[in-house]
This record gives C-alpha cells, sequence and structure tokens, in this order.
C-alpha cells in the first residue's frame, strides 16, 4: 500500500564511492578547512590506521588505535583528550562501527568534524546516531553534529576483513533495513533503499564468503551497506536494535555476529503485525518465509547462529528480557515480558525461527 503521508529528511552528506577513493581523503579534508586530523582506528586493525594516515600525509596529527565495541565511556575521553593535546582540528575515522563510533562521540564532546572511511558493512557512518556505553548500559542518541561530513566508500580497503566478520557485518546492515521497513517513521523512499538493501546485501554475501578478494562482490557489498545505513538514520529502530543494544550494553557481547543471530527472531516476533514489510522482505530474499530465509542463509555462510555460541548465559535471558520491555521501543508487535522471553529463548538456542 502506497503511503500517502509521510516526511523524510535529507541528511547533509557527501559521499565518494568507488575502488580507489582513498586517494580523495585529503580533498575532503581540505574541504572541511582542516589541517590537522587524529586518526581514529580499532586496536586490532592498526594497519588501517596507517594507511590512512599515509593518504593524509602532512594532514595527518597522530593515530589512535583505541576504538573498542559499543564505545566506552573512558575511551571516548581519552580521544577526547588526544584530539586536544595533538590540536587536531578534525577526526578521520576508519574502519566499522567502533571506530565511526568513536568519532562521533570526539564530534559530540569536542566539535570536531569526522570523514569516515568504513571497511566494514556495519552503517554507522550514514547516522547521527551516537552510543556511549558506561556501567553496563549503553546510552545511544542522535545529534547532527556526529554526522559524518564525508563518506569515503573504497571497497579496496574491505578485502582484509575476514570472511566471517563480512558475513556477520552484511547481516548487521541487513538488520538496518529491515526495521526500516515497518518504522513508524518509514517513508516511500527509505522503504525503498530498504528493499534494495537487503536484496544487494543478500546477493553479494556468498560471493564475498567464496572469494574474499572478489571485488564486484565486495563493492556490491558496501553499496548495500549505504543503502541500509541510509535506512537507519531516515527511520526509528525498533525491537531488534533494542536487544542488540542490550546484549552488547550489559554482557559485552560482540555487535555484528549478536544482530545476525538476533535478527530472524525479531522479524519472526513481528511478521504478524507487519505484512507488508514481510511482503517486501519476501520480495527481496525470494522466500515466503524470510526470517527462516535469513536464519538459513546465516547457516550457510558459516555464522553464528545462537546467543549461547556468543558467550551468553542461559541466566542472562529474563534480566535482558526485562531492559528491553522497560525501554519500550517503538515497534509493530506489543512488547511483552513473555513474548520477548520467549524470542531470547529461542535465540539462545539457535532452533529455527
Amino acid at each position: 500500500m502506497f503511503q500517502t503521508s509521510f516526511s523524510y529528511d535529507a541528511l547533509p552528506m557527501r559521499v565518494r564511492f568507488g575502488s580507489g577513493s582513498l586517494a580523495s581523503l585529503p580533498d575532503e579534508v581540505d574541504r572541511l578547512g582542516a589541517r590537522r586530523a587524529l586518526v581514529l582506528c580499532s586496536p586490532r586493525r592498526p594497519g588501517e590506521g596507517r594507511a590512512v594516515a599515509d593518504a593524509l600525509g602532512d594532514r595527518a596529527a597522530g593515530v589512535l588505535a583505541e576504538a573498542r565495541m559499543h564505545v566506552p565511556v573512558e575511551v571516548a575521553r581519552r580521544a577526547r583528550d588526544e584530539a586536544a593535546r595533538l590540536g587536531a582540528d578534525c577526526c578521520v575515522a576508519v574502519g566499522g562501527g567502533s571506530a565511526i563510533g568513536l568519532g562521533k562521540a570526539v564530534a559530540l564532546e569536542h566539535g570536531l568534524p569526522v570523514v569516515a572511511v568504513p571497511t566494514t558493512y556495519s552503517g554507522s557512518e550514514m547516522t547521527p546516531g551516537w552510543g556511549l556505553t558506561e556501567n553496563g548500559r549503553k546510552r545511544t542518541g542522535s545529534d547532527a553534529r556526529v554526522l559524518p561530513k564525508s563518506v569515503l566508500y573504497d571497497p579496496d580497503l574491505t578485502f582484509d576483513l575476514p570472511v566471517e566478520v563480512s558475513v556477520t557485518s552484511g547481516f548487521n546492515a541487513v538488520a538496518h533495513a529491515v526495521e526500516a521497513l515497518y518504522a513508524p517513521d518509514r517513508s516511500p523512499l527509505t522503504s525503498l533503499m530498504a528493499v534494495e538493501g537487503v536484496r544487494a546485501m543478500a546477493g553479494a554475501l556468498p560471493g564475498v564468503a567464496a572469494d574474499g578478494a572478489d571485488l564486484d562482490a565486495r563493492t556490491r557489498a558496501l553499496y548495500a551497506s549505504w543503502l541500509c545505513g541510509a535506512c537507519l538514520a531516515g527511520t526509528t529502530t525498533g525491537l531488534h536494535h533494542k536487544v542488540c543494544h542490550a546484549l552488547g550494553g550489559t554482557l559485552d557481547l560482540p555487535h555484528a555476529p549478536t544482530h545476525t543471530v538476533v535478527l530472524p527472531y525479531a522479524l519472526a516476533y513481528n511478521r504478524g503485525s507487519a505484512p507488508e514489510a514481510v511482503e517486501a522482505l519476501s520480495r527481496a530474499l525470494d522466500s515466503a518465509d524470510p526470517a527462516r530465509r535469513l536464519h538459513d542463509l546465516a547457516g550457510s555462510l558459516g555464522a553464528p547462529r545462537s546467543l549461547r555460541e556468543l558467550g551468553m548465559a542461559e541466566g542472562d535471558i529474563e534480566p535482558i528480557a526485562a531492559q528491553v520491555v522497560d525501554a519500550r521501543p517503538a515497534n509493530p508487535a506489543p512488547l511483552t515480558l513473555d513474548g520477548v522471553t520467549r524470542l531470547l529463548r529461542a535465540a539462545w538456542s539457535g532452533e529455527a525461527p
């Protein structure tokens, strides 16, 4: 059914896409009027930080390889202090959601503009959303100040991303698009991007899994992540994201694998209350049961399919369910403690949704 009433905010962002686009990074920094860029990356992938610093040349103020999942407050404070010490006037965040999230935290606290160079499919670079974890709870919010000013999508930089990480990162992106299809503030534009993003990612991931150096597959996956991230930027998240935030913030479960496991169960929870979204996903995935299709696709690509595999204890199910229900996220199906507990129990065991 066509929506006859909706609103959509176009976000002010510049995108450069394509193989070799990292070479344009100095121009993007110059466009900001910046001269000293602090490069942010993960300690697990310092080579990405060095490559970006090399591309920046004398515009690089330094490299801080301390980005961590869920952006702990203490890490954000160290990055803020390091930016001030070095006299940085912008940040270049290279990597996935952890590095880009850290850049956003510096932007939020210190006002520095961010250029994002994503090397995973998290989609964080497309959104004004931020998250910080403190005392076992993850706080999230939205602020236009944290939206990257420029995003460079260079598929060449994704070749070093291990296949298993690529797959779960791709499912993380798909989760953004799935929830966008039944979000209360969806629009025809976000729905178009969501369907195309799911279709493109589901088509690209088998190629990435078969050959991590397949440039065409990597390019298509990065294109899909752009679309899915744009959906996340334009809509409200629901049950799925709240469950994943609770699992990550409280239990420190790995971000993308958690999204991969939870997504089919959250979609199954909502399918009776979101028939148009299910129909759209059925077309995108060429399956009458998109929740089961996502579960099967994850398994065929070697991705985890249970929270137990990720280290969650069975005793954590009820406390996490209570935390999710108390948060009252926007969601098409009513949230009940019993229902969310059953969702988590099924996701914990890995039984088919």
